[in-house]
Parts: C-alpha cells; structure tokens; sequence
C-alpha cells in the first residue's frame, strides 16, 4: 500500500472514528444520556414535522379543488391560497376533534354519573339471571350466594384512602400539573413549527435539495430525493385509505345497531370510528367501552353486541382493511397483516401506524430491484 498523504489522511480518520467508537461502547450509558437529551431538545420539532406531514395531505388537497384554477393568475389568489388551505384545514381538523368529544363525552359523562346507582341496580339482577342460569349445579350456586358486594364497605374504603393518602395525591396533582403544562407548551411549539413548514414548504424542499446536492454526489441525491418521493406518497395514501377504512367501519356498526335496536348506537359507531385509525385492532378499544355501556342497560343486548362485534371485526380485518388500506399503499393484503403485527409487538400502536407504508415503501423498492435483476439476466417469469 502507497502510503502517500491521502491514504495517510483516510488511516487516521479511521483511527479516530475506531477510537470514537470503543469509547461509544465503553460509556455507553453516557452516550445513551446524551442521546436522550438530544432527543428531548428536538422532540417539538420531530412532532411539529409529523404534524406538518398529517396536515399537508388534506391542505394539499384543499389547495388544488378551490385555489388550483389556471386561469386564476391574479397575485391575490396566489398569496392568499396556502394560508387559507391551511386554515381551513385546522378547522376541519378541529371540528371532526369537537364532534367527537361533543357526542362521546357528554353520553360517557352521562353514564358514569349514574353508574353507581346503575351497579348497585344490576347486581341483583345479574345474580338472578346467573342463578337461573346454573341452578342444577350445586357448586356454582354456593359460590354465588358466598359474593356479595357490601356497598357501605366499599365506600368507606374510599374514603379512609383519600382521607390517608392526601398527600400523595398532592404530590401526584402537582407532578401531573408540571406534565400537563410541558406536554402542552411541547404541542404549542411543535403546531407553530408545523405551520411554518406548511407555508414555506417548496422553499424548505430547495434548500434541502442545495445541501443535499452540495455535500453529496448527484447520483445519490437523485436517489435519495427518488425515496423520499415515494415515501411520502405512500405513507399520504396510507393516511387516506386508513381514514376511509374507519369511516367505513363507524357506519357499519352505527347502521347494524339501528337494525337490532341496540342501545348507544351513535355513541358506539362514533367512537369505533374514532379508534379504528389505529390499524386492525383499535376497533377493540371501541369494543370494550360499548360492551361495557350496554351491559349495564341489558346483559343480553351486550352478548349480541359482542356478537355483532366479532362478524363486523371479521369482515373488517379480512375484506374491508387489505383491500381499502393495502391497495392505497400498493402492498398485497398478506404483508399488510404481517406489518401490523410486527409493528404492534416492537413499538405498539405507533409501529402499527409506522410499519404498514414503511414496509410497502420496502416492498415496492425490493419488488423494482428484483425485477431489474432478472431484466439483466434475462429471466422472464409469470
């Protein structure tokens, strides 16, 4: 090997970056620290760029159907255009939020202010019905008549809690106070961040592509930026599809409650709606609320509900999900199931939300140089 002045300056930069290294492992702990208080520092703006991505897709939308006119060419229209999209935009956003809250809360507010009583009230019935239920076996009959509930005791217990442990729930109201406050002084930041990039977003994009181009080859870039492309589309049609896909199963319950008279109706199809957009098995948070409302109004109405529940889930999961979800991001319906479930084991909802346009946008990049391979070797097959 030469060892003239370039090949002596690559030895010592892979000197250093060995050293650098071994030090990395050997503190580990200081580096793992430092990291996560990067990560802190940055976080509103990680946030505020995810919410920018959300938000793009329908401001897009709005921008080319109203402002998106040819022959609209007078300045006005053009300056006005981006704000008004993106306003319009937070308003919907705002809206879906508030009818939401307005429809499921005061019904859950409701419903809990009576529970008590509601309880107290099903109780016996339950065990009347149990009772009928299992009156030839023995066994079971001695251990229902062993379960009562004494309500007095109950509330004692409440209230000796409060009463000893006030001052860790202080403790508590003020830790959850502080976190209240920084969670939304976080939200604030990253929203103003967010519309920043919205505004100026082609503007960003050239100056991204100016550092790109300036510290990277030409050929690199144009694959970088050739990902990104593909990456935004897929994860934006995702985003629909996935909307479209909660839409689709809010109303399905709403209109299969309507035809077997089950009660909460509007509050159920609402709120499956709300929590089917996360991936496959959000619909079972929506599940568990409305099984619980209704068995408190009729223990045989909630077995149909559930019923009901597991057809509509079936439906949902096999037919209505891979084909509206799974055709939006261009991923057959098999890979859409297997990125949600291991999306959901390594990070939870997010991974599920993260991993269905993550492995399509892998899938279409393996698929093309698959398919350029065999182009070179000159293998054709169906």
């Amino acid at each position: 090997m030469d060892l003239n002045k370039e090949n002596m300056r690559k030895i010592k930069e892979l000197i250093v970056f060995t050293i650098v290294i071994l030090i990395a492992l050997w503190k580990y702990t200081l580096v793992v620290d430092f990291l996560g208080f990067i990560l802190n520092i940055i976080f509103p703006f990680l946030l505020g760029g995810a919410i920018a991505f959300i938000l793009n897709v329908p401001m897009s939308f709005l921008e080319s159907k109203i402002f998106g006119n040819k022959n609209i060419e007078g300045r006005p229209a053009q300056k006005f255009a981006r704000p008004c999209s993106l306003t319009l935009t937070i308003l919907g956003v705002i809206g879906i939020i508030a009818l939401v809250m307005f429809v499921v809360i005061p019904q859950l507010g409701s419903t809990f202010v009576g529970l008590g009583k509601t309880i107290q009230d099903f109780t016996p019935v339950a065990m009347a019905w149990i009772e009928e239920l299992f009156h030839n076996n023995q066994e079971i009959m001695a251990l229902l008549e062993d379960f009562n509930m004494d309500w007095d005791k109950i509330l004692d217990g409440f209230a000796a809690f409060f009463k000893n442990g006030a001052g860790s729930v202080l403790d508590t109201t003020m830790s959850a106070a502080k976190s209240i406050i920084s969670s939304v002084t976080t939200f604030f930041i990253a929203f103003v961040f967010s519309c920043y990039i919205l505004l100026q977003k082609e503007k960003l994009r050239v100056q991204v592509q100016k550092i790109f181009y300036a510290y990277l080859p030409k050929k690199i870039v144009e694959k970088v930026l050739d990902i990104c492309s593909l990456t935004y589309r897929t994860f934006a049609s995702f985003l629909a599809g996935q909307c479209v896909e909660a839409l689709i199963l809010g109303m399905m319950f709403l209109v299969t409650m309507w035809i077997l008279r089950l009660p909460y109706a509007l509050l159920v199809g609402v709120l499956i709606a709300f929590t089917a957009l996360i991936p496959i098995f959000g619909a079972f948070i929506g599940c568990i609320v409305g099984a619980f409302l209704i068995l408190m109004v009729n223990p045989i109405k909630a077995i149909t509900f559930v019923a009901m529940f597991l057809v509509l889930q079936q439906v949902e999961g096999n037919l209505i999900y891979p084909k509206v979800v799974g055709n939006s991001v261009g991923l057959p319906s098999i890979w859409v199931l297997a990125a949600v479930s291991i999306g959901g084991s390594l990070m939870g909802v997010v991974g599920m939300l993260v991993f269905i346009p993550l492995v399509s946008v892998i899938y279409i990049l393996f698929r093309g140089d698959v398919y350029k391979r065999l182009e070179k070797k000159g293998i054709e097959l169906e």
